[in-house]
């Protein structure tokens, strides 16, 4: 059975309980016009969450608790671009730098982090693919789903309060260091993390990445503060005029993939097109808006989109196959034969290549 729909229909805790109780094995994925999120389920259980481009990732989560240094994140990264079948949180033990109890601990983290997020989406679709599981098994987790539907009602519940003092992230708050100072025993750990931070130039955003705590509690200790009466809002941050910055194309890029493997062709192509305005060398955005054409039947479009993905990226084995379907889908068999000859060339014996360059050669 198919589980489908609006979350204007069906709240999210709602699809979580019939997944727990039906002891569903699959991957629920939600997205709206901007998000993506993805939830695994085992037998009911959650054992994994991701949202695309949050910054609840493990290695934020790590380095922002301070549980890891800046360093000793970057050297993790970078060892795993030679590793790509390597997750990060293996290499971070295997540097030495994490047992796997604090890795597990840290994922568990992530995962609640990731549902609570999600929780707050009122607007959106989700589609649950049964028997899909996370890319890699390693280190998960088991976490029961009525804990985190109580947790995430009670999260929900308060941050509507919450809200009504902190609208927004780009709000600037200062704490009264001499108010404060005779009722700093009664201040919970994360007030005290945050105190020191407000000194009238961090917006809550600045607060939430430097004090190494999560949105939710970084959220519920500011309010705390200010309905004390020890913390005030002093202004708002500047909006900084966009800049074309890595991150920005990697963001683009990396919602138009997950729209992509969701089937959610029409949001893929307007990531893929913004990724390839900002950064118009990009070899990515090209391919895979040659694929996306290539599944909406536009041929002409697969074809210029391969070619310009040869033309910034290198002519690999994957642009020349599928450049190869396209034009033989437009009856241009001898330039098919061609690019599913050079395809070969690169891919070695790879079937598909060799039955596409066998049967336009016939």
């Amino acid at each position: 059975m198919a589980i489908k729909g609006s979350l204007k229909e069906a709240s999210l805790p709602d699809v979580i309980q019939l997944l727990f109780l039906g002891r569903r094995t699959g991957c629920l994925a939600l997205a709206d016009r901007h998000n993506f999120g993805t939830i695994y389920f085992d037998e009911g259980q959650i054992v994994y969450a991701t949202i695309v481009n949050r910054r609840d990732r493990l290695g934020d989560l790590l380095s922002r608790s301070g549980r890891i240094t800046a360093e000793q994140l970057r050297e993790a990264v970078d060892r795993q671009e030679g590793e790509r079948e390597h997750k990060l949180g293996e290499i971070l033990m295997r540097l030495g730098y994490l047992s796997r109890e604090e890795l597990e601990r840290y994922i568990r983290v992530q995962i609640e982090e990731a549902v609570y997020y999600l929780f707050s989406w009122t607007s959106g679709t989700f589609n649950f693919d049964a028997g899909v599981r996370p890319e890699r098994e390693d280190f998960l987790v088991r976490i029961n789903p009525e804990y985190l539907l109580l947790e995430g009602a009670r999260r929900v519940d308060e941050w509507s309060l919450i809200e009504k003092k902190i609208p927004s992230f780009d709000l600037i708050f200062s704490v009264d260091g001499g108010h404060i100072g005779q009722s700093a025993p009664g201040l919970s750990e994360e007030q005290r993390q945050l105190v020191p931070l407000l000194d009238g130039t961090r917006d809550v955003t600045r607060l939430i990445q430097e004090s190494g705590l999560v949105e939710f509690e970084a959220g519920k200790a500011l309010f705390g503060l200010i309905t004390a009466g020890f913390a005030h809002r002093v202004g708002t941050s500047a909006a900084s005029a966009p800049r074309v910055t890595d991150s920005r194309v990697d963001e683009h890029r990396n919602l138009g993939i997950a729209f992509y493997k969701a089937a959610m062709l029409d949001e893929a192509l307007r990531e893929f097109h913004r990724v390839a305005d900002l950064r118009p060398s990009d070899a990515t955005a090209p391919f895979f808006l040659g694929l996306i054409a290539l599944r909406q039947a536009r041929w002409e479009d697969a074809v210029t989109g391969f070619r310009q993905a040869g033309e910034k990226g290198g002519q690999r084995a994957s642009v020349l196959h599928n450049l190869g379907v396209a034009l033989e889908r437009l009856g241009r068999l001898d330039e098919a034969e061609t690019a599913y000859g050079d395809a070969a060339g690169r891919a070695g014996d790879d079937a598909r290549v060799m039955l596409g360059w066998g049967v336009v050669a016939l």
